[in-house]
């Protein structure tokens, strides 16, 4: 591979580091020394008016903020190699995003970060904007591809690697482990028991209890940590119209709350049928409010983090190492070392199943497009009524086809050709797909991989979620059962076999030290869907009022734990998105200067926004006061943006001062 100049700038600028620190330039294990750096971004989209990406929900619509979802990132740097992770809390990585953010890193850094040692992935929250998708069927219920979505999320994650790679420092990496049984069940219980016997003794409670956490350290400090543990991003329900980051958002908020500059990601892993909502009925389990269960099952999940991240003392080997390749996941020859009957088979064109379109009930419910309401973007495709080939029908059984994504005309709704990766840290060997594993086809794929690299099983974990989206993969025995997860797995029975396959592959070639040919790349897909969804005309205040004005003051005096609520004159929330800013603040008098104490990042305000005219609308902000919150004088303040004359502008609205004790 060619050398690009920046790379040449950047190693020479790394290498005095490593010298200094007695790190010999090669990428053999050695003594457990990187360099390591975080960074975290917005990746918010607009608070009003954009659909959500996980429920397919035309009418859930955006109408506010809960939490403000993020983006954190880590480089790691062995002096040889170095390694970019990241998540984001979104419904899903798109292709589109992996491409782009890829193409903005190398007008920076040349040939440093590539498609080969840059890990995209994603939380998968149910409550984050969608319509970033290149591909018709991820874009359904956002109306259309939605620029403004696709603009915040790739400048986002590209602002936290940039971050990342300037705060690289000598540090180590270590890696904890726990166990963690009340945050998860098996939502697809019938199809998980069809699995043989050894799968099934691998997790008696039909979940994958696994918590995994790298420590990272920067000298004698703590920065950071990465838990990785399998549950959905559900707790918040298909009703919701909130911006939230969902229960791994919460646990990462509070963890980062108790130490600032820390940074505290929660990513997934094989989550594809473990559903936070313990009584298996959405918003259910532990309590029945949404916002609750998404405390909960995140302080769970935070728990057992600092757990393994308490029992994470022991540095790693300061070793990187990284393979990628395109495969062409619609026409995979299988062999037969990797399939139930030991014959060879093969993958088919992306299809979904007819119980697909009924929803998983235990988390929503529903058709991806209500009977009766017209969508646009669905009428512009031609409708999703196409024939389905009589052989693609045969290769998918015993999957009733629905739609037949990846043959629809004039382009498939579905990415075919999808990144498969191999990633190492230290010690901890990371699979990333671009799809939702069922735990036990997470499992096949980690025993595949640790067997071709001698490692143990633990030491090997399944990253979901990863550089594109391609809905679930479930094993060959679940996938006849055609629960929820077996109709969305897209590439028919032997989608799992082919990747243990390809993931073999790779793994193969890092034991051996060979790389990889990258393989088929994947089309460019920009400009294919349009966007039906209308912009901002213009704002008008209602009569007798500006902007900024408030319409509902907060009382005078408050006891802690009680709920402070205002409502203000505002501007539509997609005039300007305020990344990286916020809409809500909650200010304390201090010393005579107002200080902000808490705004769209906290789990104690809200953010809603309504219509209340053609053009006109309100902004309800709350502070729900925290039991620990000092007494004093305090006041909300509100930011928005006015479009008037094809012109934005911002405002600041500030209600009376009210006191806390």
């Amino acid at each position: 591979m060619p050398v690009g100049r920046r790379q040449v700038l950047t190693a020479a600028a790394v290498a005095p580091v490593f010298a200094s620190i007695g790190l010999p330039a090669s990428g053999e294990s050695r003594a457990a020394r990187f360099l390591v750096g975080r960074g975290v971004a917005d990746v918010t989209g607009p608070a009003a008016e954009n659909g959500m990406m996980g429920y397919s929900m035309p009418q859930q619509q955006t109408a506010g903020i809960h939490l403000r979802t993020l983006v954190r990132a880590f480089v790691v740097d062995d002096g040889a190699r170095c390694a970019v992770f990241a998540t984001a809390e979104l419904g899903a990585l798109f292709q589109s995003v992996h491409q782009e953010v890829l193409r903005r890193l190398a007008r920076t850094y040349g040939e440093r970060y590539t498609e080969q040692n840059v890990l995209l992935n994603a939380t998968h929250t149910h409550a984050a904007c969608g319509g970033d998708s290149h591909y018709a069927a991820y874009d359904l219920a956002t109306f259309g591809f939605q620029e403004q979505v696709f603009e915040a999320v790739v400048s986002g994650i590209v602002e936290a690697i940039v971050r990342a790679h300037e705060d690289l420092e000598p540090g180590t990496v270590a890696m904890g482990r726990a166990e963690l049984t009340d945050a998860s069940a098996n939502r697809s219980r019938e199809a998980f028991d069809r699995n043989p016997e050894a799968d099934r003794a691998h997790f008696p409670d039909a979940i994958d209890p696994g918590v995994t956490v790298l420590r990272f350290r920067q000298g004698e400090r703590d920065v950071g940590a990465i838990c990785w543990f399998a549950t959905h991003g559900t707790s918040m329900t298909n009703t919701n119209r909130l911006i939230s980051s969902d229960n791994k958002g919460y646990a990462a908020y509070a963890w980062e709350s108790t130490d600032p500059g820390f940074v505290a990601c929660f990513a997934q892993t094989n989550a594809g049928d473990m559903s936070p909502n313990l009584a298996l009925e959405p918003g259910t389990g532990p309590t029945d409010n949404e916002f609750d269960n998404t405390r909960i099952i995140g302080e769970r999940q935070l728990r057992a983090a600092r757990a393994a991240f308490d029992a994470a003392t022991r540095p790693m080997s300061a070793a990187v190492d990284h393979r990628l390749c395109y495969v062409d996941m619609s026409a995979v020859a299988v062999d037969g070392r990797f399939t139930p009957d030991g014959r060879q088979h093969r993958t088919c064109t992306a299809a979904i199943g007819v119980s697909m379109l009924a929803g998983s009930r235990e988390d929503g419910p529903g058709l991806p497009v209500p009977e009766g309401m017209r969508n646009p973007l669905l009428e512009w495709l031609g409708g999703a009524n196409a024939p389905v080939p009589p052989e693609l029908a045969d290769e998918q059984s015993p999957k009733i086809v629905a739609v037949p994504f990846g043959a629809m005309q004039p382009h498939p709704w579905c990415p075919q050709v999808l990144p498969v990766q191999l990633m190492r840290i230290g010690d901890l060997h990371l699979a990333a797909g671009p799809a939702e594993f069922t735990v036990v086809a997470g499992l096949r794929i980690r025993r595949a991989v640790a067997a071709e690299l001698g490692v143990p099983l633990s030491d090997v974990l399944v990253q979901g979620y990863a550089n594109a989206y391609s809905q679930y993969v479930t094993t060959p025995e679940e996938y006849d059962s055609q629960q929820y997860e077996g109709a969305s797995t897209l590439f028919g029975r032997y989608t799992l076999p082919a990747y243990q396959q390809e993931f073999s592959r790779i793994a193969a070639a890092m034991r051996d030290g060979r790389q990889v040919a990258i393989g088929q790349l994947p089309p460019d897909m920009t400009g294919t869907v349009p966007s039906f969804q209308p912009g901002v005309l213009f704002d008008a205040p209602p009569p007798g009022h500006d902007f900024g004005d408030v319409l509902a003051q907060p009382r005078t005096r408050y006891r802690t734990g009680e709920r402070v609520t205002a409502e203000f004159v505002t501007g539509h929330p997609k005039n300007d998105l305020r990344r990286g800013r916020t809409f809500t603040e909650v200010q304390r008098l201090l010393e005579g200067r107002w200080t902000a104490v808490a705004d769209d990042r906290d789990w104690s305000t809200t953010y809603r926004w309504r219509r209340t005219g053609a053009a006109s609308s309100a902004a309800t902000l709350t502070w729900q006061i925290p039991p620990d919150a000092a007494g004093g004088r305090y006041r909300l303040v509100h930011h928005g943006d006015r479009k008037t004359g094809g012109a934005i502008a911002s405002f600041t609205g500030v209600t009376r001062e009210f006191v806390v004790s």
